[in-house]
């Protein structure tokens, strides 16, 4: 039988921190945890819109324990802040789904100067998981789950010299090399976890095609131009709903048989069911991650030290 979330085991007692969880993928995240019992942390930006969301679970699920932290990827002002708030309320974060992000951006800049579809996708959450980091390595067994996207697989390498792209900008470029860079930070994690000896594990998940706010987001920033309309209405008529796109990170977060190091994905790529599926693109893998690691510590001056 294909994986659910009626697979989901009881998480009371488990605290899981969700970013981008007040729309799309994050949403359908927090709402199934929280109806397995876990405390969520709904880490999000738009106050609004959490609010709703925050409305939304609670009348699925009158007796879910939500909490909201406000959370901007793009300022690591703000990402020190909303990590010092969990910190503070938690000794212990069982489940971290670095979920939220953005999607062929124009060529924009986050507040500490990095390339926007960088420093939101995979900087912004660098740090938030640095921040976190002893509160998961409190936990029994601490997971960390990366949302990663099959447009990892047109991205170029990154380079040390210009990780901003400034030299040759491109909307779905920089959108790729984001995605590719949040599977080798997930796959890095869990190296670095497994030579400290630690509980934890780090496991990856991508959602395949699924019609959430994040294309029509695009088409209305521009970034992807005149195909934009187009991919949008594919996404719409062809996509996954939010609710199936959410089961591979879901099953990354919370089976008892996922181990650290492994992908969750739909079975054809872009649908069916969430399954384990391999890690491709393997030449000069260590290297990719080396580099990123180097590349994430110097730009942000924060340390993913286990």
């Amino acid at each position: 039988m294909p994986w659910t979330e009626k697979d989901i085991p009881d998480l009371t007692g488990r605290t899981a921190v969700v970013t981008g969880a007040n729309g799309g993928l994050g949403f359908q995240t927090a709402l199934a945890l929280a109806g397995a019992g876990a405390h969520v942390v709904m880490a999000a930006r738009d106050p609004q819109k959490t609010s709703a969301a925050v409305a939304r679970i609670a009348e699925r699920y009158p007796a879910a324990s939500l909490e909201v932290v406000p959370l901007d990827l793009g300022d690591l002002s703000v990402v020190s802040e909303a990590a010092g708030k969990v910190l503070a309320a938690h000794e212990c974060v069982d489940l971290l789904v670095n979920n939220a992000g953005v999607m062929a951006m124009p060529q924009r800049e986050t507040a500490d100067g990095f390339e926007m579809q960088f420093g939101i996708n995979h900087l912004g959450h660098w740090a938030f998981t640095a921040h976190l980091m002893p509160a998961l390595l409190a936990a029994p067994a601490a997971r960390v789950v990366t949302v990663t996207s099959t447009a990892r697989h047109r991205a170029r390498r990154l380079d040390p010299s210009d990780p901003h792209l400034r030299r040759n900008y491109g909307a779905w470029a920089s959108y790729a090399r984001s995605k590719m860079a949040n599977l080798h930070c997930g796959l890095g994690l869990q190296q670095r976890f497994e030579r400290a000896g630690a509980a934890a594990s780090s496991l990856v998940a991508h959602p395949g095609l699924s019609n959430t706010d994040l294309s029509a987001r695009t088409t209305r920033e521009g970034g992807a131009g005149r195909l934009g309309p187009v991919f949008e209405a594919f996404t719409a008529r062809s996509g996954t709903t939010p609710f199936e796109g959410a089961r591979p990170q879901l099953r990354a977060a919370t089976d008892p048989g996922a181990k650290g190091g492994e992908l969750f994905a739909p079975r054809y790529g872009s649908h069916g069911p969430a399954v384990r599926r391999p890690i491709l693109r393997r030449w000069r893998l260590q290297e990719q991650i080396d580099t990123l690691w180097q590349v994430s510590e110097r730009e942000t001056g924060i340390r993913l030290a286990v």
